[in-house]
């Protein structure tokens, strides 16, 4: 767990912002959800026999009453639950978002943490595959308005759930007669949850699993036209692929289209986004059937990619630092700092005292446009001075203006057109 610092703060915010503007274009709403949820959501919605469940939740026992309760290792479970809760998808087809940290007791690795944040997307109500591509199409233009490159698609259908039952028992028969292959964790899951098999990472069964039955070779017509549905859009679009049929994905809860986002510059788990369809989830949880779609993303791991791009934003300084000093002077600086405020203009009042000198060094410092000045000699003629702190467009050819006096009613407009020049310059 970290601590995000003034400077990198202004990072997230900045990637905040392109991201909820990313997904205001596609009306999506947002809602915020709790932190903590009951345990047995979770259990129930992702599967008891998964890696988070099984190892990597945060949970306790509420002194109080005894209750079972989580921090929440991904968002989707508490999305659902809020859909049910408050009849929201009885009402219309929803598109939803949300931010937030998420907590999962898990080796950290680079851009991973034990409480990270996640954006997350969800749709309750289309069941076609228009849906489905259209949040994998968003996943592209996102990383075009990020500035980041290399990341690249991966895509699977896991049917319904019939269809992964008949796989399910073809997969125990295929890995009983390679039990001597299997590794401890394999023959622990092999008949609670085979088709995580296929997602192991242990270099000594890639050889066994990359024969083992395909999943799509037991999909009916129906779940086969989805699949194609999806990929049809996906190709009018442009958008590269790849199948890889033994992406399952960590999580029960998953049918028919899944897919994530992936890059090699983040280590050996290089995925920055995924998700998938999960159409039983809503009725799993209590809710009536409705169909379900929807991906997350971490945002540790976007910016370190963004970082290691190029495609870090330059951060804007402050517009006005103002320096005071004396009786008169401190007694207006206040009522010209809130003007100018009241006018659109960032302002970085000077607090501590100390020589005109030493304020304009810290001025200087602040990367602030301009220096607002305002001695007893100012006040007293209801004046200020201002000085441009920067060239125009920072060119470093180009010349300060000169610092100059101007009345109090005027150095709003005053800035606010040398803003305007240096934009047209």
């Amino acid at each position: 767990m970290n601590d995000i610092l003034p400077g990198e703060a202004e990072v997230w915010e900045h990637f905040e912002e392109t991201v909820r503007s990313w997904l205001r274009s596609y009306g999506y709403r947002p809602m915020r959800l709790p932190i903590v949820e009951p345990t047995p959501l979770f259990t129930r919605a992702i599967g008891e026999v998964t890696d988070i469940v099984e190892k990597e939740m945060y949970s306790f026992i509420d002194s109080l009453n005894g209750e079972p309760l989580t921090l929440r290792p991904e968002g989707t479970a508490g999305c659902v639950r809020a859909v049910i809760q408050h009849k929201m998808a009885a009402q219309h087809a929803q598109r939803l978002y949300y931010f937030g940290p998420m907590f999962r007791h898990e080796r950290p690795q680079k851009g991973r943490f034990r409480q990270f944040n996640q954006v997350g997307v969800e749709t309750f109500g289309f069941s076609g595959p228009d849906i489905d591509a259209e949040q994998i199409l968003m996943g592209a233009r996102l990383w075009d308005d990020l500035g980041v490159d290399g990341i690249k698609l991966q895509l699977n259908t896991l049917g319904q759930m019939d269809e992964r039952a008949n796989h399910r028992s073809e997969l125990i028969n295929y890995f009983e007669k390679n039990a001597d292959l299997l590794d401890d964790e394999a023959k622990r899951r092999l008949y609670t949850n085979p088709l995580r098999l296929l997602d192991s990472k242990n270099p000594a069964m890639q050889e066994m699993i990359a024969t083992a039955p395909n999943l799509i070779d037991h999909l009916g017509a129906q779940s086969m036209a989805h699949f194609e549905g999806v990929q049809q859009v996906l190709r009018d679009a442009g958008l590269p692929y790849t199948i890889n049929p033994r992406l399952v994905r960590g999580l029960d809860y998953y049918n028919l289209t899944v897919f994530e986002w992936v890059t090699d510059r983040l280590g050996a788990q290089g995925t920055v986004c995924a998700g998938g369809r999960y159409d039983g989830l809503v009725e799993q949880l209590g809710g009536k059937p409705t169909p379900a779609c929807g991906f997350a993303m971490g945002v540790e791991r976007l910016l370190t990619l963004i970082r290691e791009s190029g495609g870090e934003p330059v951060l804007e300084g402050i517009d006005v630092y103002l320096v005071h000093q004396g009786d008169a002077a401190s007694r207006l600086a206040p009522r010209v700092a809130e003007g100018l405020r009241d006018r659109g203009i960032d302002v970085l009042f000077h607090c501590g005292g100390g020589s005109f000198k030493s304020q304009m060094k810290k001025a200087d410092a602040s990367g602030a446009s301009f220096a607002v000045i305002i001695g007893d000699d100012e006040a007293n003629a209801g004046e200020v001075s201002l000085k441009p702190l920067r060239a125009s467009g920072d060119r470093p050819n180009e010349q300060k203006q000169e610092q100059k006096r101007v009345p109090i009613d005027r150095i709003a407009d005053e800035i606010m057109n040398s803003f305007l020049d240096w934009e047209e310059t």
